[in-house]
């Protein structure tokens, strides 16, 4: 059956135009520079250690302050298209990360306050983040609500899904090239003119928007405020708890209160919902076993590719000490598959039940993760990891495209604007999670191999006392007490220690993404048995049964 459904009739009416060249060109465009101002800062955190002096904990939250906003607000942002329209919030989502770049780009100079540099930087990232949960779900419910056959639905989901792949690897080139020019005395500081490209990309695509046709579903939605007050606080809490875990430990009163917190605003979220007219989510929809176990898949292998990409940033920037733009050939081989194949991936998800697209996917990106952590950073080359994130790449390609349809697939259309908020939201749930828990992993693995190595050598102590005048930094804090790889001070032994313990830790990262990906794979082959996620209809009556 070639024709979507449509959605029923009510007091409202229910906009869902065809795509127009002009609104492809600006959904693809949006999400593509949302997704460049999400990976922009793992190419550049090298830079922001030298140039802000950041601590572990800072260096995680640079990224956090953009994920943790976009993966909070991205269903509210599905309700508010689907209800005032779709083209205003494309052009708003667009102005908003164009203006939280500008505030990125006015961070000040760390010689003064290194907390005032990195307060200005998390707010401008922050805001950044608001607009870019703006532009993932409305730019995909655009599509879904402008394709009305299956094989149009297919072609749409994969230029939207290379699109946004295409963000992750355009995003570290455009940091490696603008960095790779030094403006002025301190060659660090050129990481805030990648900040100044994202910002002009951004008014490029508010420009696009404005030739977008606008599309809505108002027809049983609301804002409602309990849903997205209780979704919001409890996401908050147990992303500021996995974070945080790493630097205050996990028995701090803090992070403890903060998983508690998660689960009782989680299980009031869900009593909202079963009580709202209109809620923000249908929990109807995980009725559906290919939504409820694509929902699952999505946020392990979203936490597994997102991990991987942080291991690999850090790998190269931190480490080993590669250029930006070095660093950016890593990104290129992880996400540029996607547009490369997004031919086959639209055939194979318009022609095949999706969990083959899922499950080899994810396959791909676990066998990736388990090869490259067997290469040590020692190795001061980039070839050794090449074609594990070959196979990684490839395995996204597919993935991400093969949850998207899943997703999209198995709602009514009207129910676009919601299905895309919820699957937008759990894959960058998924991706909030990857640098918040292998951060915490490897910093925890390394901080205890750096401790048990002092403590187990008196001369290594003797060397290092004498180094450093008698007053030896922190297990955690010597990681940041200078440079690791080639540059690193010579005849300062802590710096020798850091850098294997680092290499070893973010090792056993990689093992963590591999097998949270070979979950997914598993879970993709098996828990979607059937023809419930290949078909391209579903009716308001097969989702209430």
């Amino acid at each position: 059956m070639s024709d979507l459904t449509a959605a029923p009739a009510g007091r409202h009416a229910i906009t869902t135009p065809s795509l127009t060249p002009g609104t492809r060109a600006a959904t693809a465009l949006a999400v593509l520079v949302a997704q460049v101002g999400l990976a922009i800062p793992a190419v550049l955190n090298g830079l922001f250690q030298q140039d802000l002096h950041t601590t572990s904990a800072q260096l995680t939250w640079i990224s956090d302050a953009f994920l943790v906003p976009v993966t909070l607000l991205e269903l509210s942002f599905g309700a508010l298209g689907d209800l005032f329209g779709r083209k205003r919030l494309l052009i708003g989502g667009s102005l908003l990360m164009a203006v939280g770049e500008l505030i990125s780009v006015l961070t000040p100079s760390a010689g003064t306050s290194n907390t005032a540099a990195i307060a200005t930087l998390w707010t401008g990232q922050a805001l950044t983040g608001i607009g870019a949960a703006v532009l993932f779900p409305t730019s995909l419910a655009m599509v879904a609500a402008g394709t009305h056959t299956a094989k149009d639905r297919a072609r749409g989901i994969a230029v939207w899904s290379a699109a946004l792949s295409s963000g992750g690897f355009v995003s570290p080139l455009l940091g490696g090239l603008v960095t790779k020019i030094s403006w002025g005395d301190d060659p660090t500081a050129t990481w805030r003119w990648a900040f100044v490209a994202v910002f002009l990309l951004a008014l490029v695509s508010a420009a696009v928007a404005v030739t977008a046709r606008n599309s809505s579903a108002p027809e049983g939605r609301s804002l409602d405020w309990p849903g997205q007050i209780t979704v919001a606080v409890s996401l908050f809490a147990l992303l500021f708890a996995v974070i945080q875990g790493a630097t205050s430990g996990w028995s701090s009163p803090w992070v403890i209160g903060g998983f508690v917190v998660a689960v009782v605003f989680f299980a009031a979220f869900i009593a909202a919902e079963r009580r709202s007219p209109a809620p923000l989510l249908r929990l109807s929809l995980f009725g559906n076993r290919a939504f409820a176990v694509s929902s699952l898949v999505t946020v392990l292998g979203m936490f597994a590719f997102l991990g991987t990409a942080y291991s690999t940033s850090i790998r190269l920037a931190a480490i080993q000490e590669f250029s930006p733009l070095e660093t950016a050939i890593a990104f290129v081989l992880l996400q540029g598959f996607a547009l490369v194949l997004m031919p086959v991936t639209a055939k194979t998800i318009h022609s095949y039940n999706p969990r083959w697209a899922l499950g080899a996917g994810f396959l791909l990106i676990a066998a990736g993760d388990f090869w490259i952590a067997t290469q040590s950073a020692t190795d001061r080359s980039l070839w050794p990891i090449v074609a594990p994130l070959v196979l990684v790449g490839v395995g996204f390609a597919f993935a991400l495209s093969g949850v998207t349809a899943v997703a999209v697939n198995t709602v009514p259309n009207h129910l676009a604007g919601m299905a895309s908020g919820t699957t937008s939201q759990l894959r960058d749930f998924g991706f909030t999670l990857g640098p918040a828990v292998i951060g915490a992993i490897a910093l925890s693995a390394a901080a205890s191999e750096i401790q048990h190595k002092l403590h187990d050598s008196s001369a290594l102590q003797a060397a290092m006392e004498k180094f450093s005048a008698g007053a030896p930094p922190e297990a955690v804090g010597a990681v940041n007490s200078g440079p690791l790889g080639a540059n690193a001070v010579p005849g300062n032994p802590i710096q020798n220690i850091a850098f294997h313990a680092l290499d070893h830790a973010y090792a056993i990262g990689y093992v963590v993404c591999g097998v949270s990906a070979l979950v997914a794979a598993v879970l993709a082959a098996v828990g979607m048995l059937g023809g419930a996620a290949r078909r391209p209809l579903v009716t308001e009556e097969s989702l209430n049964d």
